[in-house]
């Protein structure tokens, strides 16, 4: 019954791998790259300057351009230049809608700036797919669970789990993969389980709405306000007198030292009695995600008319595990920490998915084996190709479109994702028409070199664009190292027995 059991376990594992690692292979990927968004935004926008200006003197030049251009606008956004984003935005209408002005933080003047999806492509493809929001959501909720049956069931099949941890055997085809997966996911599963669980917390209402439906009667907003989050009613009637907005200097002041560093403000009814300034924090200097918080003052006599509540039990930890999930905290010692985790969690999905066909390679790779055998088996060949080495060609061409493509070309930002998907599908055909090893190689050369080649696009006048363009430099010799080693290798015999033994631990 034992071996019957982790037989069972082995065979989930090795075909919910394969199936699913495709896709998990991609979130993966696109969530290490959306731990530095805000950095890859910042490079693929070089107008952009660069500059150490306070916030209270950009934000009194935001006002100020308001002020001249949309005096009459019933609420003005403000977003501040912090560590990881420099640019000073306004607009007026909500922050989630997008959109606004560019301006210069030192003078307040309006730069032309071009249209780019930035580093929030990776992270809106991460938690959607790139497909409508609430599909996407439910498609990756499900890939997390895919997941933590996948590491539940590793866990069952590999019994000497922390032998193999300090067992690598280079240069041992079958053996030296299934060393490496092993080994690394036994160095990262306790930050796989959290970076997966704490996946699915975050959209948890979503997930399970029956909490909410049985409390509230599906009223989200009832069950908003009972965390201490209600927004406070705006004076209707004051909103329709003229009034003189305060000085937004010392209540940043003020806020700042209740809050921490600022993101940024909002301002409503500006210009008359009731206005009402919002300000919040930036997302990053404690655990727990403090998304939606903000003191609010009397935008007239700059008065504290509410302050950030404390957070409940429950929503607490919630928070805390959002948190966890978006490393939004530890400035970026632990952003790198996040970003090296995620790059060996890629390799060891694709070190999973890259085992299953060379396992078989011998037995549906040759003309003995039946023609559907070998067909299923080209099958894994391509799609393994064209998801790991074509999605990151995919997502490196995305950055050279965000620097290549005309900057007056209408509709920029859609031309910049059909860039990544054309060229992840011409990948995907690449790797049909070619041996698969000759289509690693080519296709993880040209990554290479369009890593390497991005300080050759330009814009490198400050530290966080130099830093980008090295990072993608190393992970360019990186690529090209494993191109080479992949174009030399020479598939090294196993004996049967050694064959059985490695079957049993897929």
């Amino acid at each position: 019954m034992k071996n019957t059991f982790t037989q069972s376990m082995a065979w989930l594992h090795t075909w919910a791998g394969l199936i699913f690692g495709w896709l998990l292979f991609a979130i993966f990927v696109t969530g290490t790259l959306a731990v530095f968004d805000k950095e890859l935004d910042h490079w693929m926008q070089p107008e952009v300057p660069a500059t150490e200006v306070s916030q209270a003197d950009a934000a009194r030049r935001a006002v100020a351009y308001l002020q001249a251009h949309e005096p009459q606008a019933g609420n003005w956004g403000i977003s501040l230049p912090t560590e990881r984003s420099p640019g000073l935005r306004v607009s007026t209408g909500d922050r989630r809608h997008g959109g606004g002005v560019q301006l210069d933080p030192r003078t307040g003047e309006a730069i032309e700036v071009r249209d780019s999806v930035g580093g929030n492509f990776f992270f809106r493809f991460h938690f959607t797919l790139d497909l409508p929001r609430n599909w996407g959501i439910f498609v990756v909720g499900a890939l997390a669970l895919v997941m933590l049956a996948a590491l539940v069931t590793g866990i069952v099949i590999h019994k000497k789990i922390f032998k193999e941890f300090f067992t690598f055997r280079p240069n041992k085809g079958q053996r030296s993969w299934l060393d490496f997966h092993n080994a690394s996911a036994v160095l990262l599963l306790p930050f796989h389980l959290m970076i997966t669980y704490t996946g699915l917390v975050i959209f948890m209402l979503i997930y399970i709405p029956a909490g909410v439906d049985a409390l509230f009667e599906g009223d989200s907003r009832a069950y908003f306000n009972a965390q201490g989050n209600a927004r406070l009613e705006q004076p209707r009637q004051l909103a329709r007198q003229p009034g003189q907005l305060v000085d937004v200097a010392p209540l940043l002041a003020q806020a700042e030292a209740r809050l921490g560093p600022l993101g940024g403000l909002n301002i409503r009814n500006p210009n008359t009695a009731g206005a009402r300034i919002e300000i919040r924090p930036e997302l990053g200097n404690r655990i727990a995600l403090a998304k939606g918080q903000a003191m609010v003052f009397d935008g007239v006599s700059g008065e504290l008319l509410s302050d950030v509540p404390q957070w409940r039990a429950a929503p607490l930890t919630q928070r805390v595990m959002v948190g966890l999930h978006f490393a939004q905290f530890g400035g970026y010692p632990m952003r790198w920490l996040y970003f090296i985790c995620g790059l060996v969690s890629c390799v060891m999905i694709a070190s999973g998915l890259v085992l299953f066909c060379v396992k078989r390679g011998r037995k549906y790779g040759n003309g003995t084996a039946q023609a559907s055998a070998r067909r299923w088996y080209r099958v894994a060949e391509v799609c393994n190709v064209g998801f790991i080495s074509g999605l990151l060609l995919a997502c490196v061409a995305l950055l050279w479109a965000s620097r290549v493509l005309p900057v007056e070309l209408a509709q920029r930002e859609s031309w910049e994702v059909r860039t990544f998907f054309g060229v992840w599908v011409l990948a995907l055909l690449h790797a049909g028409v070619r041996p698969a090893r000759r289509a690693w190689v080519e296709q993880l050369l040209l990554v290479a070199v369009l890593c390497i080649g991005l300080g050759a696009l330009g814009g490198v006048g400050d530290a966080m664009r130099v830093g980008v363009v090295l990072s993608a430099l190393v992970m360019g010799v990186l690529l090209g190292l494993v191109a080479w080693r992949v174009g030399k290798a020479v598939p090294a015999p196993i004996r049967a027995k050694a064959g059985r033994n490695v079957e049993a631990g897929a």
